[in-house]
């Protein structure tokens, strides 16, 4: 094998994960036929079915859709080296390997809706309760849900941010359940939803853009591919408990 070339193994949780959004896809999309799903969207979010129904079959499609809005350069140093690998002991730092561009992009799907659905939530949720109490439950479900994505996503070289598929849900869950306190659990079905959406855009990619400009990645979307799946999860979870 060429010594330049350089190979990378995501490992089998990559390949579990892949699976599992597979299985989720395969068995969702017929349960929003059934009305399971587009049932608590509608209790959530206060939609008809058929509406809830068509915005998550949206969230879907839309999470093809990268709108790219900014960009990273990175100067790269290429070390000259003989046919069979050697380097040699000095190198002059005019030898470059150029300009090395990584495009931050927002998912449209992953990203833009599920914030405009959770503003909307939070929108209808503040005509029914104490909206400065439920800010600060917000808030802080928020927090939790954005330091658990945090340290559980990893930037992987050559392949971007990996955010775990069920944890940062969970803790939304676990988070709107603990702070609804005695609003029941449409409240907490609130909380977990929005805490969700925004800690983990949050956690696992807002605040790993620092980083990706050493991923040696095309693109990185916010939203998209590698913390789609967690948002999507976290999304259908937070509105079945509602």
């Amino acid at each position: 094998m060429p010594s330049d070339i350089r190979v990378y193994s995501a490992g089998p949780l990559t390949i579990i994960a892949l699976l599992v959004i597979i299985g989720l896809i395969v068995i969702v999309v017929p349960l929003l036929f059934l009305g399971l799903v587009g049932k608590a969207f509608t209790n959530l979010v206060g939609l008809s079915w058929i509406t809830a129904t068509a915005l998550v079959l949206l969230i879907l499609l839309c999470s093809l859709v990268n709108i790219p809005v900014w960009r990273i350069r990175k100067e790269t140093i290429r070390m000259p080296h003989s046919p069979d690998g050697q380097f040699p002991e000095t190198f002059s730092p005019t030898e470059n390997g150029g300009l090395w561009e990584t495009s931050i992009a927002v998912n449209l799907g992953g990203a833009i809706i599920p914030v405009a659905m959770a503003c909307y939530l939070l929108y209808r949720a503040s005509a029914v309760m104490e909206v400065n109490t439920l800010y600060l439950h917000v808030a802080v479900a928020t927090l939790i849900v954005a330091a658990m994505a945090y340290v559980t996503t990893r930037p992987m070289v050559g392949l971007g941010l990996r955010a775990p598929l069920f944890v940062p849900g969970l803790a939304a869950i676990l988070c709107g359940i603990l702070l609804a306190g005695g609003w029941g659990l449409p409240a907490a079905g609130v909380i977990a939803f929005v805490s969700a959406i925004f800690g983990i855009l949050l956690g696992a990619d807002i605040a790993h853009l620092p980083q990706v400009g050493a991923l040696e990645v095309p693109q990185v979307s916010i939203g998209g591919a590698g913390t789609f799946g967690a948002i999507f999860i976290g999304c259908i979870l937070s509105a079945l408990i509602a």
